[in-house]
């Protein structure tokens, strides 16, 4: 190694260090991360209860109900 990037290498070990440091007393302090949102579709969710497809043969073969078309 040369002596340039030993130097980053001690540079990059000390960050580190001290940001675990950091992260460790804000912690401590009550300091958490914002989660993220949670992401959101553009359309909604439709509250639909829907059968089966078999179920829905089944149902119109034997003429028991009826399946409410919207």
């Amino acid at each position: 190694m040369s002596q340039k990037s030993e130097e980053e290498s001690g540079v990059i070990a000390v960050a580190k260090t001290l940001g675990k440091a950091a992260g460790k007393i804000a912690s401590l302090a009550g300091v958490h991360a914002h989660a993220q949102p949670k992401a959101t579709g553009k359309l909604p969710k439709k509250n639909k209860s829907r059968l089966p497809r078999r179920q829905k043969k089944a149902l119109r073969k034997s003429g028991a109900g009826t399946v409410p078309m919207m």
